[in-house]
């Protein structure tokens, strides 16, 4: 597996964990997710990637939101599967926030997050709503 999907995963339980408990630090978050993970060493470049996605998800989290539920046609956030609120939340930060990723990268692995993670709708759910900003933003 890829170091970026490796972070983006990690990043993924870090933010879920956040939005349990907003009291922990994105830092201690990402710190945890790694030390719940058994199946593979630390990969110094997939955690400092995983701490760029969570410090600027987190960072930006209002903008975010308010970007989802604009597009996610009467989903409010707080109504969204927790693992599909934090998927969208990665995927439009990539989008609105990292030049560096293409749009079709961003699209894809957030459905093989929401497959991974989610439940069996969170694949289309995340797909069309991530299309509809992407279109939104410009995101070629």
């Amino acid at each position: 597996m890829g170091s970026r999907r490796t972070g983006r995963e990690r990043a993924l339980q870090a933010l879920y964990q956040l939005d349990q408990n907003d009291k922990a630090t994105p830092a201690d978050a990402v710190e945890a997710a790694w030390a719940a993970s058994d199946d593979q060493p630390r990969d110094d470049t997939a955690h400092a990637f995983a701490t760029e996605l969570v410090a600027g998800v987190r960072e930006h989290l209002a903008g975010l939101d308010a970007l989802i539920e604009q597009h996610s046609q009467n989903w409010r956030i707080d109504r969204m599967q927790r693992v599909d609120r934090n998927v969208l939340r990665l995927g439009v930060f990539e989008l609105k926030h990292r030049d560096d990723i293409p749009r079709k990268v961003t699209i894809n692995e957030a459905i093989e997050l929401a497959k991974m993670f989610g439940t069996e709708d969170s694949a289309a759910f995340i797909n069309g709503v991530l299309d509809r900003i992407a279109s939104a933003v410009n995101k070629a």
